[in-house]
């Protein structure tokens, strides 16, 4: 592992001279302490108060567990106010976070929680029966159950509570002997301050975990130079904006996900106040509570913009604060930024990124939006795209792109050999996507180099299909995949979720035949209900197909 990564902070982007995030979070606490720091099912902790909390069980683990500074911990937590307190109590004393998506089957956790060697977990109480099945065959002793209203008032608490379990029977029953109420342990220690821990930049701050849709999931390597540094790269971009964009951001993507996890650093760094959208595929429920704010900024994805956009509740909400659009996590369709722009308003910034890059590698700057590109690279961040002989390509042409920075990962955990692959001898990180320089500079990423279509030798990329049909008035949503064919090796498949339910295959293909070349067009379409989604709502192409390559049967 390359000792020179993750271990700086630009001094160029950092005149408060962080060190770690734990500098970052002592400074925001003090300089806005009694402004809204995060909200969640209408409780809404000051800064003040997320930072006594954050002491509170920083204090609980250092007195009451054998939890050592380096030992992980593993955080399992839907978008509550308890995820901050956790991140940052779990910080002050010295331990490493391994953020773990709450979706996640006993196998999964399993994996996880061994891989990473976890002692202790933070869990919601409707996830603890399934780490009660795996629980006994992993290193974890300590577990920390929270309820969705632990730190509301006694009414309110009691109420949602309940509710939550015995109304919606979003819990089920589970046995844990190790289980520690999360708010029992908080409020034993209020007002008490934990012993500091020495924390140096190139100590790991979060084990962040692949999806593994390419093998087994490894956690990358994230210290806190790389996410103070991708925090300030962001923090440079974005408030060039509007100085107020932070004011009320809302926040539908889940704080464990690398993508949500650095913009609510980003947002908290600027004084801003991060509203937690705990279910986002409720559209009703989460337009809502959209209603109760003046927004000034939204994060999301392509298909939550679509979502959004085809609700009539939505449409008619109040706009005119709103400075900050940010787009990531999957390619946003132009379509989709057109629409978004028509009901609200603001552009999106469209920005890429990587797990292993913290994860921001280049964003659409403000008031610059190229639509179809994902902008210029950050400050202090090199990229070269390089073709299949490892030579840099120049404009125009489509390459690997590979990336070298302060925000790229240390490594894979454990993992030594996968850590030198994904490495070039020059120390850059190869990303597995396809992309292109424009003549400006600006980078367009083409595709994912792993879903690329071969058609009778020609590279077919699904974004760019992807993103010309769903121009098409009746299509919401679609995604394209290769297909075994004889004649041409490979050709392109198109599932179709359908706004008018009498779009036809035949208006479909006319439409593609008018705008792609004859190669790209899709041999066949299919009308779904749905598609296949990652917990983020990222389209996940690999479930349209079986293990033979094909489309699956029981989606066409």
């Amino acid at each position: 592992m390359d000792n020179a990564r993750g271990t700086w902070i630009p001094a160029e982007l950092n005149p408060q001279g962080y060190n770690t995030i734990l500098d970052v979070v002592a400074s925001v606490c003090q300089r806005y302490a009694e402004r809204p720091a995060f909200t969640s099912f209408g409780r809404t902790l000051t800064y003040a108060e997320m930072d006594m909390l954050a002491d509170a069980f920083a204090v609980y683990l250092q007195e009451e567990t054998d939890l050592k500074p380096g030992d992980r911990l593993a955080i399992q937590l839907p978008n509550l106010i308890q995820y901050p307190i956790v991140l940052f109590g779990a910080l002050r004393a010295g331990l490493v976070v391994v953020n773990t998506n709450p979706l996640y089957t006993p196998r999964e956790l399993e994996h996880q929680f061994n891989d990473s060697g976890a002692k202790a977990l933070v869990i919601h109480a409707s996830m603890a029966h399934n780490a009660e099945k795996i629980i006994d065959k992993t290193q974890v002793k300590h577990v920390f159950v929270t309820q969705v209203g632990d730190l509301h008032g006694f009414i309110k608490r009691t109420l949602l509570n309940k509710a939550i379990k015995y109304i919606k029977k979003m819990e089920p029953d589970y046995n844990l002997p190790m289980e520690i109420s999360l708010r029992s342990a908080l409020l034993s220690r209020i007002g008490k301050k934990p012993q500091v821990v020495s924390v140096q930049t190139e100590d790991i701050a979060v084990l962040q975990y692949t999806g593994g849709t390419t093998g087994v999931s490894k956690g990358a390597v994230l210290t806190h130079a790389n996410l103070v540094s991708n925090m300030l790269q962001g923090s440079e971009l974005i408030s060039q904006a509007d100085s107020r964009w932070s004011d009320t951001s809302i926040a539908p993507l889940p704080l464990y996900h690398i993508y949500a996890f650095t913009l609510s650093q980003i947002v908290m760094e600027a004084g801003g106040h991060s509203v937690l959208i705990a279910n986002p595929r409720d559209i009703p429920g989460f337009v809502k509570e959209m209603k109760r704010w003046n927004l000034t900024s939204f994060m999301g994805l392509n298909t939550l913009f679509v979502a959004l956009c085809n609700n009539d509740d939505f449409k008619s909400l109040d706009f005119s604060q709103l400075k900050v659009t940010i787009s990531g996590g999957m390619a946003l369709t132009k379509a989709a930024a057109d629409q978004w722009k028509n009901v609200t308003g603001c552009d999106i910034m469209e920005g890429y990124g990587l797990t292993e890059t913290s994860p921001a590698v280049a964003i659409n700057p403000p008031g610059k939006v190229g639509i179809g590109t994902i902008g210029w690279p950050l400050k202090e961040t090199d990229v070269r795209i390089i073709d299949a002989k490892g030579v840099e390509a120049g404009v125009g042409i489509a390459g690997e792109l590979c990336v070298k920075g302060p925000q790229v990962m240390k490594g894979y955990w454990q993992r030594e050999r996968e850590t030198e692959a994904c490495f070039t001898s020059e120390g850059y990180f190869i990303t597995g996507d396809v992309a292109i320089k424009e003549d400006d500079g600006r980078l367009r990423i083409v595709d994912r180099a792993k879903d690329m279509i071969i058609v009778s030798g020609f590279n077919v990329y699904p974004n760019e299909i992807e993103d010309v049909v769903t121009l098409h008035p009746d299509v919401l949503e679609c995604a394209a995949i290769g297909v075994k064919d004889e004649r041409s090796g490979e050709v392109p498949k198109l599932f179709v979720v359908r706004k008018n339910m009498e779009l036809t295959e035949k208006e479909v293909l006319k439409w593609s035949k008018e705008n792609l070349t004859n190669y790209k067009v899709p041999k066949s379409v299919v009308f779904v209900e749905d598609l296949p989604k990652s917990n983020v709502g990222k389209v996940l192409r690999r479930m349209l197909k079986d293990n033979s390559g094909n489309a699956k049967a029981d989606v066409a």
